[in-house]
């Protein structure tokens, strides 16, 4: 059975991607950040309750399903520079199988029609899907070949003594 994209609603579903995001975010992160921000940064950005309050104020959110479990999820928030990709992750045995690719394409599904809504996108002359990166990560070729390049830094106080030091990537939007 191939991979599908599902749009996430539900509540429920909301649990199994904080589910997802704990397995996913400890195996990769937990090494470049450590176990106690990770632990920091699933409470406060990945738990249901955020993923669910995300989705009510505007953030769009799929999952990639391989055979009835979720494998990968993708959040989108429309922004003042086009769309902000707040989350795009994949599970470390399911990387390398073009779900990224399908997020990507599903991105600019999703930016025809959230771009055209939003007032503020009527100013800018050429909006971006934008998202932020650990500086270590080794996703960033992953976004690279997706057609990101590296644009900026950002050093982001989380709170708790935590920060994120990260990349900021951009890659036009084909509308």
């Amino acid at each position: 059975m191939p991979v599908k994209l599902t749009k996430i609603k539900m509540k429920d579903q909301c649990a199994e991607i904080s589910a997802l995001a704990r397995e996913i975010w400890t195996e990769h992160y937990t090494p470049i950040i450590g176990a106690k921000q990770v632990e920091y940064m699933l409470d406060k950005f990945q738990s249901a309750e955020k993923i669910y309050s995300d989705i009510l104020n505007g953030y769009v959110y799929y999952a990639a399903c391989d055979g009835g479990r979720f494998v990968g999820y993708m959040g989108l928030c429309p922004d003042s520079k086009g769309i902000f990709i707040s989350k795009f992750y994949v599970r470390k045995d399911m990387r390398g199988k073009g779900i990224g690719k399908m997020f990507f394409k599903q991105a600019h599904i999703e930016s025809r029609r959230l771009i055209p809504r939003n007032p503020v996108h009527q100013t800018i002359e050429a909006p971006c899907f934008w998202l932020t990166v650990n500086k270590n990560n080794t996703s960033i070729e992953a976004y690279k070949k997706l057609g990101f390049e590296i644009s900026g830094e950002v050093v982001t106080d989380i709170g708790n003594g935590f920060v994120m030091d990260d990349y900021v990537m951009t890659c036009p939007i084909r509308i």
